[in-house]
């Protein structure tokens, strides 16, 4: 049987879009092949040149995933959670009919789920607004996601779903400062996903494997990712 890789990631760019609270990403050229040609590496017969650049970024900027210490300061850091929680059997649910600012609740998920045709037992739950095709790059991105309820966090943990995922910046409606959702996962024992890319793409793709591994950041509150998913066509 024949698969299909979909990125999920937002592509890292320098000063790229990110939340009033975070600095944006710096990722500049450091030396180039022309600069190295000075460093004389290599022989003289046959030089050898190179090329690297230069990266500062949050760990919450961009496609990432959050540590449990991001929100609770006896939580794990990232480098101590199990690698086994970030790729596994996943599904993407429908929101698209959510409005902008709207809340995601049970009873849309468990609509979604019958429509999807999997039922959630254990799996990494990815949320499709259709957010990021709609803004990205412009800053209405930051404030017109959906948030996901405290209800359906508590739903998920109650299907043994450690891990899900969302467009945006946030699994909550950030401007507010009240982190429902993030209170939820804090309590629940879960953690998420956010700036999630391409996530309508996996619509009614039913059960799929989604990976999207963290950096070993000593004492990190959360990391980029590369996040994608494999089909089975």
């Amino acid at each position: 049987m024949a698969q299909r890789i979909v990125d999920l990631t937002l592509r890292i760019e320098n000063n790229m879009l990110a939340p009033d609270c975070f600095q944006r990403p710096v990722y500049v050229k450091a030396m180039t092949h022309e600069q190295s040609v000075a460093m004389g590496n290599g022989t003289k017969e046959d030089p050898i040149t190179s090329s690297y650049n230069y990266l500062s970024i949050i760990e919450h900027v961009g496609t990432h995933v959050d540590s449990f210490y991001h929100m609770r300061p006896d939580g794990l850091t990232i480098d101590r959670m199990p690698l086994s929680m970030f790729f596994g059997k996943a599904v993407c649910l429908d929101m698209t009919h959510i409005p902008e600012r709207g809340t995601v609740t049970v009873a849309d998920v468990e609509r979604a789920e019958r429509e999807n045709g999997v039922e959630i037992d254990g799996h990494i739950v990815l949320f499709a607004t259709g957010l990021h095709e709609r803004y990205y790059p412009d800053p209405r991105v930051l404030t017109q996601n959906v948030e996901i309820s405290p209800e359906v966090v508590r739903w998920l943990a109650a299907r043994g779903s450690k891990v899900h995922g969302v467009e945006g910046p946030s699994t909550d409606i950030m401007d507010t400062k009240l982190f429902p959702s993030h209170r939820a996962c804090r309590d629940a024992g879960l953690t998420h996903y956010e700036w999630l890319v391409n996530l309508t793409a996996l619509i009614g793709a039913g059960e799929f494997m989604f990976y999207g591994v963290p950096l070993l950041l000593d004492q990190g509150t959360g990391s980029p990712v590369r996040a994608f998913a494999v089909l089975e066509d």
